[in-house]
């Protein structure tokens, strides 16, 4: 297990680069940076040079993105487009959209597996029908409508909640925005898990199990759901980064400053520093997460073994 864990930890090495590099490449053709430090008033000649040489950009892409990426290992990730740090702004950013993931996991893996077992293993039932409508009705709506509506309903009209959330974005205020984030993969979570119990329910484990009078919670807990969860748990690790780096529009909706709401902001100025600081850290915890899932195969399925 260390071996491959060291093994995929340097394998890691040049998929960051790539995606770096890759990321780098995307944003510098975005726009002028220049041009959204200047606002609506364009810059004179003069300024523009100034300003070109004071953040680098009058040299090659390439060198301006080593450069970048030397200055990345020191923890410098530059100035973001009101003079602060980036790493400032990292700092107050992410553990708000922390939370908000945690709990936009927490409803993907209570709720959407907890349904996945029931309509799996009652397929056909009426249950099963019903959740499968609902799914395809989550699934099919866009984000920004079910918080729109959300919103409107349960802080505006019902007055449960706060309509926006405040500057500390507590847990208790990320409930809803975190339901809002989670809808669409929670649906997915839900189908998927009914697709594999269904499908190993049928299994030959599962009937020898059954055969040898074993108690049916534990048939499901210990031998169907364990195999049943594997691809269940790939799609929630690969979703961790999508969640964190697409609550943009959530995060818009409810105003939470967190990276979605700060990687609006650089987009909004061109401000390619913040952009490719903030999708540089996503991309590490991207690369975490798939790690992390490939350790929790061995988990769940003895047979599974890394030399």
């Amino acid at each position: 297990m260390g071996r491959y864990v060291i093994r995929r930890l340097l394998q890691m090495i040049p998929v960051f680069f790539g995606a770096t590099l890759l990321i780098f490449l995307m944003v510098n053709v975005m726009g002028d940076p220049v041009a959204g430090l200047c606002g609506d008033r364009q810059c004179d000649p003069a300024t523009a040079a100034r300003l070109r040489a004071d953040l680098g950009l009058d040299k090659p892409v390439w060198q301006q993105y080593l450069t970048y990426m030397g200055n990345v290992f020191t923890g410098d990730f530059g100035t973001a487009f009101n003079g602060q740090p980036v790493i400032d702004l990292m700092g107050s950013a992410f553990p708000v959209t922390i939370r908000l993931t945690i709990v936009a996991i927490l409803f993907e893996i209570v709720i959407g597996i907890t349904l996945g077992v029931v309509t799996g293993l009652r397929r056909g039932h009426p249950v099963d029908t019903s959740v499968l409508i609902l799914t395809l009705v989550v699934i099919s709506v866009p984000t920004f409508v079910t918080g729109l509506l959300l919103q409107f309903l349960l802080g505006q009209k019902w007055g449960v909640i706060d309509p926006s959330v405040s500057s500390a974005a507590p847990f208790s205020e990320l409930i809803v925005p975190g339901l809002v984030l989670a809808s669409v993969s929670l649906a997915y979570v839900t189908r998927l898990t009914r697709t594999s119990i269904a499908e190993n329910r049928r299994a030959d484990y599962v009937r020898t199990a059954t055969a040898k009078g074993l108690p049916r919670r534990r048939v499901v807990t210990r031998h169907l759901l364990r195999n049943s969860l594997i691809p269940v748990v790939t799609f929630i690790g690969t979703d961790i980064g999508a969640l964190m780096g697409g609550a943009i529009v959530t995060e818009r909706i409810f105003n939470i400053q967190g990276v979605g709401y700060q990687l609006y902001q650089g987009i909004l100025r061109q401000n390619t520093q913040t952009v490719v600081g903030f999708v540089t850290v996503l991309v590490i915890i991207f690369l975490l997460a798939n790690l992390l899932v490939d350790l929790l195969y061995a988990v769940l399925d003895p047979r599974i073994r890394y030399a």
